[in-house]
């Protein structure tokens, strides 16, 4: 489906006039405690990594008016007081600006440009380029039944849900390591992109480009960092896109959450990890968002999984940045809460804002001894624990190479990354009954989670529980048949003009019912101008959206209609009419549930 995206234009520039300063070296940072000023975001430090980038995020104020000659001016005074280099590489989609350093820097010299950087008045935010990595840990490949689905203690309780939600219709981005070709895998593979900036620990020869194929992440000792280990390529993305939709019923193989979700694959992994401004533009791609250089997506994701993070106190400006303008196109972003047995609060993204962190539980529904907990959690998912048996971990798509690739595998794996694409996976079959916002889906997700059997102590609001979850969306009225009936072919919509796009519901009997729930995705700038009806098979009308709203974007929800006096079989239609000049769109999907 093609998504309409209004295109915000965003001032890449900074202005002199608005109090850039011409003296930074009286800020210079000589010994102080970390953090002292407000503006350096010092919580990742205390990694092992030695960064050699920064991004540095001005006001609006700043950024609305001048020219980046401005942004030089102030990289170059900064320089001049230091004696550091500082180059300007580019503007994230996020807004902010990634600088280069001269060097890998050590903690105290990096907290000493940073503060310089932040000297300025003008100056918002300052944090390093993060490094982000997978959150797993991969034991032997084998085969076994996924207990994780479907087992009364430990599992999602997904088999339920299936008689009615299987994801049709869903895009899940998985921004991760990329994706080897699987048959498990392949015929619900939709276009990604590669984000990795580095040639280098991309391994394909170039930066940025639509092949997202995982090239293999192993890494010799030291590499990463100084005494940093080896270890063999994870094909991590290709394990977690597994989980949330291999294709199933197909008499082989694994299944997956939602086996009729489409899976975009966005490489932003690679050796030694990735870093925080390539994933911060992908978030946002991945949504439907601009990012300079970047196609368009045509196929943007209603649901990100990211099954990765690093260490950092406080989210840092860039990932909030990316994550809320996700959320406010409409994408729910679920990420892992981190394996390091500590409090998520102390890892990043599980402590952003606006996403659905997701702790691990082993096959006895208890906490996996590794995975984090807290209030920054709001939810459990099966991860396993292979300790005493491999067949206790979560089994997935894989790959056997050590290296590159080699042939297609499956194996068991645990980690938070796993318990992450269970959530996905069943935020998209929530999708595929019927729109809804991002925060409606994780309430659904919370409300409906079912108690954990032993005890798991800051793993949120319970195991996630798929068929109460889908139950919760309701149904009913009329009997037999399917329950659910979706249009996901996209109509323009121009100006002055109108569009009915048709349902067929065939196979119930009776009338609908009072409580019949209509979903809706228009991507329309100006939703004001918009009229929405739903017009029954018999001709009556009922109004869902009259031109209200004014200037804001996209009419996305849900409307519940009381039909019970229109029979439920019949051709039902979505009419939309736009009724000024100037901001046109699409009718991107729509759905019926009886």
């Amino acid at each position: 489906m093609h998504k309409f995206v209004k295109k915000s234009m965003i001032s890449l520039v900074v202005a002199s006039s608005l109090g850039l300063a011409t003296n930074v070296s009286a800020q210079v940072l000589g010994g102080g405690s970390p953090g002292e000023n407000p503006r350096v975001n010092s919580a990742a430090l205390g990694d092992p990594y030695a960064y050699d980038q920064l991004i540095v995020g001005y006001s609006d104020e700043a950024r609305a008016s001048g020219d980046l000659a401005a942004v030089y001016g102030h990289l170059d005074r900064v320089a001049a007081a230091t004696g550091e280099t500082l180059a300007y590489q580019r503007t994230l989609s996020t807004g902010g600006h990634l600088v280069k350093l001269g060097k890998p820097l050590e903690d105290k010299a990096l907290l000493a440009i940073m503060n310089a950087l932040a000297a300025d008045p003008g100056v918002a935010y300052v944090e390093p380029d993060q490094i982000m990595v997978p959150f797993l840990s991969p034991n032997d490949s084998s085969y076994s039944q996924q207990w994780h689905y479907f087992e009364a203690t430990g599992g999602a309780n997904l088999p339920t849900a299936w008689d009615t939600a299987t994801g049709t219709g869903v895009t899940v981005a998985v921004l991760d390591t990329g994706i080897v070709s699987h048959t498990d895998l392949n015929a619900n593979v939709v276009a990604g992109y590669d984000f990795v900036s580095s040639a280098t620990n991309a391994r394909d020869g170039n930066g940025r480009d639509s092949n997202p194929a995982d090239q293999g992440d192993w890494v010799t000792a030291g590499q990463c960092f100084s005494g940093s280990p080896a270890s063999n390529s994870s094909w991590h993305g290709t394990h977690v896109a597994g989980t949330v939709a291999a294709v199933t019923n197909n008499a082989s193989g694994v299944a997956g959450v939602a086996f009729n979700a489409r899976i975009q694959p966005i490489r932003v992994l690679a050796a030694c990890g990735g870093t925080l401004s390539d994933i911060a533009d992908a978030i946002t791609w991945a949504s439907g968002g601009s990012v300079s250089g970047i196609p368009a997506n045509a196929t943007p994701a209603k649901v990100i999984n990211m099954s990765l993070g690093g260490s950092s106190t406080s989210c840092p400006s860039t990932y909030q940045n990316a994550i809320t303008g996700a959320v406010g196109r409409g994408s729910v972003v679920v990420v892992a809460a981190g394996n390091s047995n500590v409090n998520a609060s102390g890892a990043t993204p599980a402590n952003c804002a606006n996403v659905v962190t997701v702790a691990a539980t082993n096959r006895s529904g208890g906490r996996a001894y590794y995975s984090n907990f807290g209030t920054a959690v709001d939810v459990a998912a099966p991860g396993g624990d292979v300790r005493s048996s491999s067949s206790n971990g979560v089994l997935s798509t894989l790959n056997s190479g050590t290296t590159t690739p080699g042939s297609q595998s499956y194996a068991w794996y645990q980690g938070t990354s796993m318990a992450s694409p269970h959530v996905a996976g069943l935020a998209a079959l929530i999708l595929s009954r019927g729109s809804q916002t991002p925060s409606a889906i994780e309430t659904l997700i919370k409300n409906n989670a079912r108690a954990f059997p032993t005890t798991c102590s800051g793993c949120g609001t319970g195991i996630i529980n798929a068929a109460a979850t889908i139950a919760a969306l309701g149904g009913g009225g009329g009997g037999g048949g399917a329950s659910f009936f979706e249009n996901t072919t996209d109509f323009q919509i121009r100006d002055n003009a109108t569009i009915n796009s048709p349902i067929s519901v065939t196979g119930r009997s009776g009338n609908a019912p009072s409580t019949l729930r209509v979903g809706v995705t228009i991507y329309h700038t100006y939703r004001g101008d918009l009229k929405v009806d739903l017009i029954a098979p018999d001709g009556s009308v009922y109004v869902l959206h009259n031109r209200s709203g004014g200037s804001a974007d996209n009419i996305i929800g849900t409307y519940t209609v009381n039909a019970s006096s229109e029979l439920a079989n019949g051709t039902w239609n979505l009419r939309v009419n736009d009724n000024a000049n100037g901001d046109t769109g699409y009718l991107d999907k729509w759905s019926l549930q009886f």
